[in-house]
């Protein structure tokens, strides 16, 4: 998974209006696109994002956003008005309700502007949730790829490299995302991702609104998990890096690597036999039509026809 999403709690200044395009008013959302045409698409994405927090975190997401898409550098600099990393696509501005996306139209964003919003926008309700007090980084990014789905097989690999190496992070490391570079950002985000679907798979749907209003509330991590799962902090993540290193090992790399270069085979193959079979339906189509429509005919003397000018061959006019 390219590690391109990023949360910004800092203060960030204002934006000169008239540089803004105009509003658009969703159900739920405020859109300021540089190109229209994305928000149908984008409001889609986040309604079912929006759907998906309720569920799991047991809020009504009464407020309204605005989103941000902008297709210019200067522009989306005095939207963040921070320090951010340069494989940053998107920041969220909890404390002004706000999400900046750089636009696939002038950027690469490596990733789908659907999974870009919906992971944004999950920061935003976290912050929401959690008020005054701020949720781990771990927290905040595992809920949101957990919403946005786009957990892949990079991540995989990902994490198989990081056992292979001895590169797990702890989650309070996780803390430091932002500075980190991009290949250690992307194992920073998987083992996020995974830390909360762990929490969810083992303890219940409702532990991540159990720690949430725990924190919430002013109570530390240690307390928060200790309501959510029975385990403070310390103990939490001896369990979580003990299933780390059942479930990603030299054995399983092996194994999706393996896999890797079988369904790239698979590919070449198939490919290579769809474009004999094609080449073949033309062959059969050129023989057939030489055969129905063949211009070596003869006039002349079918008994002597190589010793007759056949000059005269009306099926040429």
């Amino acid at each position: 998974m390219p590690c391109l999403l990023v949360l910004i709690v800092i203060s960030a200044g204002s934006v000169d209006a008239a540089d803004l395009p105009q509003p658009v008013e969703r159900e739920n959302f405020t859109f300021y696109f540089d190109n229209p045409s994305y928000i149908e698409a984008a409001d889609s994405a986040l309604t079912r994002a929006r759907r998906r927090l309720i569920e799991l975190l047991d809020d009504s997401l009464s407020y309204r956003p605005s989103i941000y898409l902008v297709g210019d550098q200067q522009q989306f600099n005095k939207l963040i008005r921070g320090r951010f990393p340069d494989w940053g696509a998107a920041a969220a501005f909890p404390e002004r309700r706000l999400i900046a996306v750089k636009s696939p139209d002038k950027f690469n964003l490596g990733k789908s502007l659907d999974e870009l919003l919906a992971h944004e926008y999950s920061h935003l309700v976290i912050s929401h949730k959690t008020g005054f007090y701020d949720a781990p980084r771990w927290l905040h990014e595992g809920i949101s790829v957990f919403v946005s789905m786009e957990w892949s097989f990079s991540d995989n690999l990902a994490m198989n490299r990081a056992a292979l190496f001895g590169d797990f992070l702890s989650l309070h490391d996780i803390e430091e995302l932002n500075r980190f570079n991009e290949g250690k950002a992307h194992v920073a985000y998987a083992q996020s991702y995974l830390a909360v679907k762990y929490l969810y798979d083992n303890y219940g749907r409702r532990s991540l609104a159990v720690l949430l209003d725990e924190l919430s509330r002013g109570k530390n991590l240690s307390e928060g998990l200790t309501a959510a799962a029975g385990a403070d902090t310390p103990e939490y993540e001896r369990e979580f890096h003990e299933f780390l290193r059942t479930r990603f090992n030299i054995a399983t790399l092996f194994m999706d690597t393996m896999f890797f270069w079988l369904g790239l085979a698979l590919v070449v193959v198939v490919a290579t036999f769809l474009r004999y079979r094609k080449r073949r339906k033309y062959y059969k189509m050129w023989e057939e039509e030489e055969r129905l429509q063949s211009t070596d005919f003869d006039y002349g003397d079918p008994d002597r026809s190589e010793q007759i000018d056949d000059d005269d061959e009306p099926w040429r006019s």
